[in-house]
Formats: structure tokens, C-alpha cells, sequence
């Protein structure tokens, strides 16, 4: 290079003015001028490595290919062992992985370590199929993820107002827990997943509610809702072919517009005052008659039992009756006798107190003799038998 720095200085001469001395460029501190200092970095870029005044850049290069050029045989099969090693990945096991080749569908492997070729021959997609999702209808939740999480409830009443059978509006909220059941129609047949299942939700909740009385949805008519609500769910799902599996759908919240929500309040209380009522009917119902019928048994044992004794008692007192005639028709009056002393023996057996008297003193004293447990009767007295 220093033959065209010599033509630059030779041309500057010619063209300064006559009598003016030629100027010197200053030099640093090094004895080297600027042109050389700006010409530096351009040698540090170049490919040859170093180069200038005396050089021999065709040594440099022949210096620097060989050891690039063994260093090059040494890194492909490393970058190529890197890269084919890239392709395991481990499947979790809530995951199955989908593998696809060129962009299609080739394969889906479970749980455990597997092999794919790297990118860009195969990609793996690895969704969680037994994580259990969730998306709400009506209302969001802030600061929750898909799935379930406790936390605030904000209102979306444009996906709650809904119309019943009987024309009424019902603010309905409801969330649905679903899960993945084929991950390969998950990820290929739809877009977005997560839209589909809230807006098929929404049209099966108001497909239902449309078929139901609005007593129904708020009080007792809400299981009979969820499980058609969740069956037609998974007909719309399956129609899409989302490989989406419908566990639940959940009312969290059924009331009325806040306009008429305080009459609607007060409706209900007197339908649970009526149900109260009757419950506290039917159980005094079913506390009674279980008595009425055990009793009316009891008596018609009762009287069973009576009548049976009265009939045996009749018949011992005929059997009895027969057997003393024909005593009687022997001995006449032995039997007279037999009788009166043991229908004394029966009335003085029931008296406390007892006086005996000859027959003057019983001839003085009046005929009447009130003795206890008669009910004021007399004393019968004795007559003579006559002798037939």
C-alpha cells in the first residue's frame, strides 16, 4: 500500500500554490499517520488474516485453512449427534403425546420416554388428557386459571339472561368441568377449545331452560336441568368432533332479574311454607294411622276374645246346667239343699261382717238385714221344702 500513499503526496504537491512550502501531515506519537490508523480496521476484518506493507497473506491462509478445516470435521458429527439427541422427550403421565411428521398426523404414545425425530422432520404436542377443565357461563371468576380455583365471581349478564318455557327471563349461572378424551381430534379439529365448549354450553343451557317452567329452574326442577344440559352438551361436542368428554354442567346461581327478584323472594317463601305445611300434614298422617290401625286391631282382638269367652263360659254354664238336672231329677231334695247353701255360701262369702242368730231372736228382729256388698238387698229367708 505504500506506493498509492506516495502518488496521494505527489499529488498534493502539484497541487499547491507556487512559493508555498508542502505541507507535512502530523504524526503521532508512534511515527505513524492517520492513514494508517484508519486503514487498521479494515485489515482486522479481513479473512486472510493479517495483512500490509511486507505481508504474506497467501502463508496466512494457508496457515489458517488447516486448522479450520479440522475443526470442522470435529464439530459436524457433534452438531449432528446434538440434534438427532434432541428428539427424546418424556411424556408425563396425566399427557399423551402426539407426534406428527412433516406437519401430519403419524402417531400418539403414552406415558414414559420416547424418541421423535427433531425439528423440522417431527414436533410433538404433549396435552394433559386427564387434567380436568373448567369454563363458566354467566360469570367469571377473577384470577382463575381453567381450572377450578376459588376466588371472586364477576357477573356477565349477557350470557346469564336467559327465557324460560313460560316466558319469564332468569338470570342463569353455570359452569361446565370437562376433559380431554381424544387429544388428536383436540388439537386438530378445532381452533380454540376453550370457546367452543363455553358457547355450545351456553346454547345447550338455553336450549333447556327454553323447555323448562321458571319455578322449576329456581327451586326444585335444577338436577332434572343439569343432567339434560349435559347430555346435549356432549351431543353438540361430539358433532364438532372436539374429542372433548362432558363431566358436569353445574348450576352455581338461578335467580330471577334484580327488578323482580324481591317478588320473586317472596313467591318462593310461600311455596316452601306450602311444601313445610304439607310435609308437617303427610307426617302427622303417617304418625296416626299406623295408631288408628293398631288400635282398631287391638279392639277387634278384644271383642274376638269376648265373644269366645262368652260363648265357652255359655257352654261350660249349659254343660253345668244339664249335669245339675239330672241330679236334681235323682234327688230332688238333696239337690234343693246342695243348691241354697252354696248361693249362701256365695252371698256371706262377699259380706265383712257376720251375726248369727237362733231362730227367736231371728223371729224379733227385722226382716231386713243390709249386708255389705248386696246393694242393699235382704237377706233371703230359708222356706220350708215340701215334701212331694
Amino acid at each position: 500500500m505504500n506506493w498509492d500513499w506516495d502518488k496521494l503526496q505527489e499529488k498534493r504537491q502539484r497541487q499547491q500554490p507556487v512559493g508555498r512550502p508542502p505541507q507535512k501531515q502530523p504524526a503521532d506519537r508512534d511515527g505513524h499517520d492517520d492513514k494508517a490508523e484508519q486503514e487498521a480496521p479494515r485489515a482486522k476484518h479481513t479473512s486472510c488474516g493479517s495483512s500490509g506493507p511486507g505481508g504474506k497473506p497467501f502463508e496466512n491462509l494457508q496457515r489458517m485453512r488447516a486448522p479450520g478445516g479440522r475443526a470442522l470435521w470435529f464439530t459436524i458429527p457433534i452438531i449432528a449427534l446434538l440434534w438427532l439427541l434432541s428428539g427424546i422427550y418424556i411424556v408425563n403421565p396425566d399427557e399423551q403425546g402426539v407426534a406428527l411428521r412433516f406437519g401430519q398426523y403419524n402417531r400418539t404414545v403414552g406415558p414414559g420416554p420416547h424418541y421423535a425425530w427433531p425439528v423440522p422432520l417431527e414436533s410433538v404436542y404433549k396435552p394433559q388428557v386427564t387434567q380436568v377443565l373448567r369454563s363458566e357461563v354467566g360469570f367469571r371468576s377473577v384470577g382463575q386459571t381453567a381450572t377450578f380455583q376459588q376466588g371472586q365471581v364477576r357477573s356477565v349478564p349477557e350470557e346469564a339472561s336467559m327465557l324460560t318455557g313460560d316466558e319469564n327471563i332468569v338470570n342463569v349461572q353455570f359452569s361446565v368441568q370437562y376433559k380431554i378424551s381424544d387429544p388428536v381430534a383436540y388439537l386438530f379439529n378445532v381452533s380454540a377449545p376453550t370457546a367452543l365448549v363455553r358457547n355450545a354450553a351456553e346454547a345447550a343451557m338455553r336450549e333447556v331452560i327454553g323447555n323448562s317452567q321458571i319455578d322449576a329452574a329456581i327451586t326444585d326442577g335444577k338436577l332434572k336441568i343439569q343432567n339434560e344440559a349435559t347430555q346435549l352438551l356432549q351431543k353438540i361436542l361430539d358433532r364438532y368432533g372436539s374429542g372433548i368428554q362432558v363431566l358436569a354442567a353445574q348450576l352455581q346461581d338461578v335467580h330471577p332479574p334484580q327488578e323482580v327478584i324481591d317478588a320473586f323472594k317472596d313467591v318462593a317463601s310461600a311455596r316452601e311454607d306450602k311444601s313445610r305445611i304439607i310435609n308437617e300434614a303427610e307426617a302427622y298422617h303417617n304418625e296416626l294411622l299406623p295408631q288408628a290401625r293398631g288400635q282398631a286391631a287391638a279392639m277387634l282382638n278384644q271383642a274376638e276374645a269376648y265373644s269366645t269367652t262368652r260363648m265357652q263360659n255359655a257352654s261350660g254354664e249349659a254343660s253345668r246346667f244339664n249335669a245339675l238336672r239330672v241330679e236334681y231329677d235323682k234327688a230332688p231334695k238333696v239337690t234343693r239343699q246342695r243348691l241354697y247353701y252354696e248361693a249362701m255360701e256365695e252371698i256371706l262369702s262377699g259380706s265383712h261382717e257376720k251375726i248369727l242368730m237362733d231362730s227367736a231372736a231371728a223371729g224379733r228382729a227385722t226382716p231386713l238385714l243390709p249386708l255389705p256388698g248386696l246393694g242393699g238387698l235382704a237377706a233371703p229367708v230359708p222356706k220350708t221344702s215340701e215334701k212331694k
